[in-house]
């Protein structure tokens, strides 16, 4: 849990034991191996984003733009390893903790001009499982095997008590053939059954209930 010395950031990344370094990432680094080592370019910049938020904050004045925390932007293969090699797996995080890996200047926010038309494809874990099919999902993301342009916004995975939550915000939700597209390359790149039922929710529906996660369209 956050504390009131340690920045809520700073849950998400890993402390080296190894180095007396800060657990932030080697920003200074990665900023002066720009200028010395050819770098591998990806498509699109994307950003890490983190958020923890106890099970107070919902009965509490807090606004949920306060409690995000930008990690990151990368826009190099180096550069990702650089930031990722450094952040904790997603098991090892707190409850109610959630990581985002969106395109670089959209906020993980339903309301966002570029993810208010949009919503987004729910997959329910059992506990234990979400730091393989987040990892895997992170490299499909940014190394553009989704092949649907600019139609995805970003993923989150979400620590939760019962359950985790891997999900893909998408742009445009009445686009039924882009949206279906999606699904079955989330289902093949995570290697799932033909049968695993997904969820979807659009985000007008989300600030309409004030909710992420309930009163979904199952979907197999």
């Amino acid at each position: 849990m956050a504390t009131n010395t340690i920045d809520d950031g700073e849950i998400a990344l890993e402390n080296n034991d190894k180095t007396e370094e800060s657990t932030s990432p080697p920003k200074d680094e990665c900023n002066v191996a720009l200028s010395d080592t050819p770098f591998h370019l990806l498509e699109s910049r994307w950003t890490f984003w983190y958020t923890h938020r106890p099970t107070t904050f919902r009965n509490s004045s807090v606004n949920y733009d306060s409690c995000l925390k930008k990690l990151g932007s990368f826009g190099s293969i180096e550069q990702f390893w650089c930031y990722y090699d450094h952040m904790k797996f997603p098991s090892e995080l707190p409850l109610y903790s959630d990581v985002h890996l969106f395109k670089e200047n959209l906020k993980p926010m339903w309301e966002e001009e570029g993810n208010r038309l949009g919503g987004k494809w729910i997959l329910r874990l059992k506990k234990g499982l979400s730091t393989r099919l987040w990892e895997l999902l992170v490299l499909a993301l940014i190394g553009e095997q989704f092949n649907v342009g600019k139609e995805i916004c970003g993923i989150v995975c979400s620590i939760r008590p019962q359950e985790d939550l891997i999900s893909i915000w998408t742009k445009t939700a009445n686009n039924q053939v882009i949206t279906q597209r999606i699904k079955e390359t989330m289902k093949k790149v995570l290697n799932l059954p033909l049968e695993c039922p997904l969820e979807y929710k659009t985000h007008n529906d989300s600030l309409r209930d004030n909710c992420s996660y309930r009163n979904t369209d199952r979907v197999r």
